[in-house]
């Protein structure tokens, strides 16, 4: 029998005979001992008990993505003022909005 994942990839579950053979095998592995009914009540979602969310932390209105055409001596002129270019550049918008030259 296969069951058909939602991304289209097919898998072939094992036959009740081979199913018994892999529950035997799994019960014969002292390093793999069945979860006692207390146990699977005091157990918890991993994401419960203190993973942290991967990635960069939320921000309330986040930046959109743009992409602007720049003249190559600008844009090696803005690289090379090192890490934080781009911030550097929004901040430059931002004060000539402010003070209204554009």
């Amino acid at each position: 029998m296969y069951v058909t994942l939602k991304n289209g990839k097919r898998l072939r579950m094992p036959t009740p005979e081979e199913d018994a053979a892999i529950t035997a095998a799994a019960m014969s592995d002292p390093d793999a001992r069945p979860l006692t009914d207390e146990e699977w009540e005091a157990a918890r979602p991993f994401m419960r008990i203190g993973a942290r969310p991967v990635g960069r932390p939320k921000v309330e209105t986040p930046k959109p993505k743009v992409t602007m055409r720049l003249s190559p001596d600008v844009l090696a002129a803005l690289r090379a003022t090192g890490r934080g270019w781009q911030t550097r550049i929004d901040a430059l918008l931002r004060e000539a909005i402010e003070q209204g030259r554009i």
